[in-house]
């Protein structure tokens, strides 16, 4: 392996999780966008125009969100205290925004059925504070380190 490459070995789980599920959002808002932009010209409705308005402000944080993932993988090293965690942040609220695009998803849901798209933004939230409280770090309190 080329000594500037990157070893994707060396990522850890939390990273690989956070970069999947991007991934997955990514690739889902884009078939969204594809197939409901389609049906939208065909059949246009208020409610999925604003659906993929949401999606849409949503996908260029998506993007930014693997410029950043890529540009701390590839410059680790270099990167001073102070940038990575600037950077963490920057990452945290792209994938904040990212997270919004479901309610976009939710609503089309909606469009087709009350029940599926109410359900389906209900769980969406659950699932978005699981997601974010479980991939916060472990801290252990002041108190236990005492110890």
């Amino acid at each position: 392996m080329a000594e500037g490459s990157v070893n994707v070995e060396s990522r850890t789980s939390s990273q690989d999780k956070r970069w999947t599920i991007m991934a997955a959002l990514l690739g889902t808002n884009t078939a969204v966008m594809l197939f409901q932009g389609i049906e939208q010209e065909a059949n246009p409705t208020k409610i999925r125009e604003t659906a993929l308005a949401i999606i849409a402000a949503t996908l260029p944080f998506q993007g930014i969100y693997f410029l950043i993932y890529t540009f701390v993988m590839e410059h680790d090293a270099k990167l001073t205290e102070e940038m990575r965690i600037r950077l963490q942040k920057a990452s945290a609220l792209c994938q904040l925004v990212a997270y919004i695009s479901l309610v976009g998803v939710g609503m089309m849901w909606y469009n087709i059925s009350t029940y599926v798209g109410l359900f389906f933004i209900i769980s969406t939230i659950l699932a978005i504070i699981f997601i974010r409280l479980a991939m916060n770090p472990y801290r252990i309190s002041e108190a236990e380190r005492s110890d």
